[in-house]
């Protein structure tokens, strides 16, 4: 059973949100694809640390026929290449579709779980947002969200500035 495992939201954690109307959204496009300053860093001091690293993303814009599948493997591909996590799972669903894999459900979680024996109450969710924290409580994990302009006053178990706090954040608690 692993215990040690970070999940990680790719929006807004790995990469730069895109703004849109003034709401954040994901990138449609390799050229909107911009990663956050020092994320291969910080998720090598997990990795370093003994942590498996998991990315849980919901895209919807792929049933909002917004998203390409051809970009999305090709966005994928560039967080495979830079932050080598063990397992990634995509919902590209819409919230009408109502299916399980969409966050707040914990569908991704779980099902990254099963596949890979991680014990989910030890597990942690790094996100930046009320669906992120939703999805972690519901599989029973803890989560942190990365303060965001837009996403004042989401409830989370930890607030933090940005990644490298999250994960100052992690290793102080599991060194107790």
């Amino acid at each position: 059973m692993i215990t040690k495992a970070i999940f990680l939201d790719r929006d807004g954690v790995i990469n730069q949100v895109v703004m849109r109307d003034g709401k954040p959204g994901s990138p449609r496009t390799s050229a909107e694809f911009e990663f956050e300053l020092g994320v291969e860093d910080e998720l090598q001091r997990l990795r370093a640390a003994g942590f498996k690293l998991f990315v849980a993303t919901n895209q919807p814009d792929i049933a909002r026929g917004l998203l390409s599948i051809q970009a999305l493997e090709t966005m994928t591909q560039r967080v495979v290449a830079k932050c080598r996590p063990d397992g990634i799972k995509i919902c590209p669903h819409d919230d009408r579709d109502r299916c399980e894999c969409r966050k707040p459900k914990p569908g991704m979680l779980t099902e990254l779980a099963r596949e890979h024996g991680i014990d989910l109450a030890q597990a942690y969710l790094i996100g930046d947002s009320r669906k992120d924290v939703m999805a972690a409580k519901a599989a029973g994990s803890r989560a942190i969200i990365l303060d965001r302009a837009y996403n004042h006053g989401e409830p989370a178990d930890w607030r933090v500035t940005d990644l490298k706090r999250a994960v100052d954040l992690i290793l102080r608690e599991t060194a107790k």
